[in-house]
Parts: structure tokens; C-alpha cells; sequence
């Protein structure tokens, strides 16, 4: 049974997510004050954090913030507010996906769902590594080098860095992403994919206004290029 801490203020909404939840085979945990998450996922260890924006204490991207460098299980970041900007700052700090408030209880189980499937599948990949030149990375440890360092990468940067990988050369669309790594279909608006690429470019040491390890390919995907990691 997965385990989700559930961190969000009003406690009205709270308490009718946590007995929704928990009707779906989650052991739940609620959490109202954004500067006690911290402690809380170290005891608790949740398996996915559902996070509210607007929280007492401390907000949802300043926690985000805090815990990003240490708990690499999904989390899922509740917002009011539907500004793209919310949204991409949210993803900026380490969410790996967001629901606009009203939360409708289905649609969150089902984003739940997928963020835990695709965690879970990842983990239970047979042993395998891919090398190009000086970048190094290995599945069953979800870890990627460079030039003889760790790049410090979410679990769901790591899951797209492996996809574009193992297609080297070729295009990866942007459909097949959405439905592989976040788990529904690309609506031709989300920029949750944008996001993670400049991630991964920054992190990996691509020119982010010419990229030539992880290009863009317009109108189609992304195309990460074997030879360019020397």
C-alpha cells in the first residue's frame, strides 16, 4: 500500500482528500503547516507528497524548495490558481506534476496513480547502463554522471533523460512522452515537458539558446544526440 502525505491547510478539503484516498488503498498522512513537511516526510518516508500551494509557515515552492535535494519519490503540487507561471515555477523547484483546485477526488487518484506507476516500473527495470563518451547513466541505481560527477537529477528528469537516451538519434515525440513518463495526453498547452528539457539541458551542460546535446526537433520532440558528450 503506497503511502501519501498530504499536506494542505484546510482541513475541511483535507480530511474528504484523505478519506478518498484512503477508500483507494492509500495509508494517508495530513500535514496544514509548510515549515513541519520537512520532518514529517523524514518520518514518515511517504512513497508520493500531495502539496498545496498556499500553506501557513512555509508555501508549497518553498517547501518544495527544502526537501527537493534529499526526497526523490513524485510530488504532486496543488494550486488555485491556473497562471502558467505558478505552474512553471512549480516544476522549476521539483514538482513533477500539478492539479488545479477544485480537485476533482478522480482525476487525483488517477494523476496519483500514474506518478506512482511510472515510479514503481522504473525501480523494478532490470539492471541496465548506457555510456556515451563522459555521460554515464545507470537504471537500476536512477543515477546519471558526467565527467566523472553526479548529476543531481529528480526521479522524473531522470525517467525522461533515460527515454531520450535510449533513443539516441532518433526523434522522441512530445505525445509519447506525455504518455510514457507523465501518464496522460499531451492537450497541446501543458508545458510540463518544457520544463524538465531546459532541466536536463542545464544541468548536462547544453547551450540553452543552441542546445546540440538535447535538441528540439519543432513541431515534433526532442532529439538527444549520442556523439555530443564529450
Amino acid at each position: 500500500m503506497a503511502k501519501i502525505l498530504l499536506v494542505e491547510d484546510d482541513i475541511r478539503l483535507a480530511s474528504l482528500v484523505q478519506s478518498f484516498l484512503t477508500q483507494h488503498g492509500f495509508v494517508v498522512q495530513l500535514q496544514s503547516q509548510g515549515d513541519a513537511v520537512a520532518e514529517h516526510c523524514r518520518q514518515f518516508q511517504p512513497d508520493l507528497i500531495v502539496l498545496d500551494l498556499m500553506l501557513p509557515g512555509l508555501d508549497g515552492f518553498g517547501v518544495c524548495r527544502q526537501i527537493r535535494p534529499w526526497f526523490k519519490g513524485p510530488v504532486l503540487m496543488l494550486t488555485a490558481k491556473q497562471s502558467d507561471i505558478d505552474q512553471v515555477l512549480g516544476l522549476e523547484l521539483g514538482a513533477d506534476d500539478y492539479v488545479v483546485k477544485p480537485v476533482e477526488p478522480r482525476v487525483l487518484v488517477a494523476r496519483i496513480n500514474a506518478l506512482l506507476r511510472r515510479t514503481q516500473t522504473a525501480s523494478k527495470t532490470e539492471q541496465q547502463e548506457l555510456q556515451f563518451n563522459r555521460l554515464w547513466l545507470k537504471q537500476r541505481s536512477r543515477e546519471a554522471w558526467y565527467d566523472n560527477e553526479r548529476v543531481e537529477l529528480t526521479s522524473y528528469e531522470f525517467d525522461l533523460l533515460w527515454m531520450l537516451a535510449k533513443h539516441a538519434g532518433q526523434t522522441v515525440k512530445r505525445e509519447a512522452i506525455h504518455q510514457q513518463i507523465i501518464g496522460r495526453e499531451y492537450d497541446g498547452l501543458d508545458r510540463t515537458v518544457d520544463v524538465r528539457i531546459s532541466h536536463l539541458r542545464r544541468k548536462l551542460g547544453d547551450n540553452a539558446e543552441t542546445p546540440f546535446r538535447i535538441k528540439t526537433v519543432w513541431g515534433k520532440g526532442y532529439l538527444f544526440v549520442a556523439d555530443a558528450w564529450h
